[in-house]
């Protein structure tokens, strides 16, 4: 009796997990290439199909779908933000309709810095340039993360718009997305609903699995001075000085940059060192570099610094 009872337990297991795939399994996409992706989406409920549970893999994704499937998938909201009127999706994008499917999905993708058109159609079909940088600014949202500096080669870059170029960049490098074994994207070939399914899970996945970086604390702004001490008649010491509020802080010069007949000095901050105690002193700190005499050294018109010059530069 006992076994006979494990035997009918056995049984039961089996047909609940073969009706279970056939529940979860859209009836239209075995054998394509993101065949178990698409399946494991529509069971976290982010993917629905058509009343005869086809999810069209081949077919083109439209605006409508490409931004409805982001918003879900990364579960964007606007909860943090309080409106004084209810916004609209025609507030943002003029074509498309308020009571609409889609229309909530499109305000939170604006107001989440998805950088979607302004004259957006529902039924545009979204290109693979197009969902590659909408995705990427959807993965941002959800953390800062690091990509390896590392450029890739794509055969068909003059395609390619020079505004989506970084986040189709940054997906290559973390494999959310691919070339073709001809190194082509086709950015201008609309992206199968298939295709976005992949790209989205895998994304999904990387944020899941990648550690953000840790926010980093604001750095102080301070007035910087420059000064000019001629070393020989090719040559010129720059020194750019400030006050800190104590011996902790300081300042680096970071890069120089040559424009036309400017060197522009790129100063940065150096934080105290956690760890330490410091005396609440307002101390002089200072840092020197050297420049050819044919430059004039200035600092950086957005570093709110001083761009006076001592005495000691009058001969430049």
């Amino acid at each position: 009796m006992k076994k006979r009872s494990i035997m009918i337990m056995a049984v039961v297991a089996m047909m609940l997990f073969t009706l279970g795939q056939t529940v979860w399994a859209f009836n239209d996409i075995k054998n394509d290439a993101n065949e178990q992706k698409i399946a494991e989406l529509k069971e976290r409920g982010i993917l629905k199909g058509d009343k005869h549970d086809k999810y069209n893999p081949k077919g083109k994704l439209s605006y409508a779908e490409g931004v409805s499937l982001l918003v879900k998938g990364f579960d964007l909201n606007i909860d943090h933000i309080r409106f004084i009127k209810e916004p609209k999706a025609t507030d943002y994008f003029p074509r498309l309709k308020d009571n609409a499917w889609y229309s909530q999905a499109f305000i939170i993708a604006h107001l989440n810095g998805i950088e979607i058109p302004k004259d957006v159609k529902a039924n545009d079909a979204m290109t693979r340039e197009q969902f590659a940088h909408h995705l990427f600014k959807a993965v941002q949202k959800k953390g800062d993360y690091a990509f390896i500096e590392m450029y890739m080669l794509i055969e068909d870059e003059a395609d390619v718009d020079k505004a989506y170029m970084d986040s189709i960049q940054k997906l290559l490098v973390s494999k959310i997305a691919e070339l073709d074994n001809d190194n082509k994207f086709y950015p201008k070939k609309a992206i199968t609903r298939g295709e976005a399914a992949g790209w989205l899970y895998d994304a999904i996945k990387f944020v899941k699995e990648t550690t953000p970086i840790p926010p980093q604390p604001e750095l102080p702004t301070f007035d910087l001075n420059l000064a000019v001490t001629p070393v020989n008649a090719d040559i010129n010491k720059v020194t750019v000085s400030t006050q800190v509020p104590h011996p902790g802080y300081g300042i680096r010069i970071s890069s120089i940059q040559f424009e036309g007949g400017q060197a522009v000095i790129n100063v940065d901050t150096v934080m105290p060192d956690p760890d330490k105690m410091y005396p609440q002193v307002i101390t002089d700190v200072t840092v020197s570099t050297y420049v050819d005499a044919a430059f004039k050294p200035v600092l950086p018109a957005s570093g709110g610094g001083s761009d006076s010059v001592s005495s000691s530069a009058a001969a430049q």
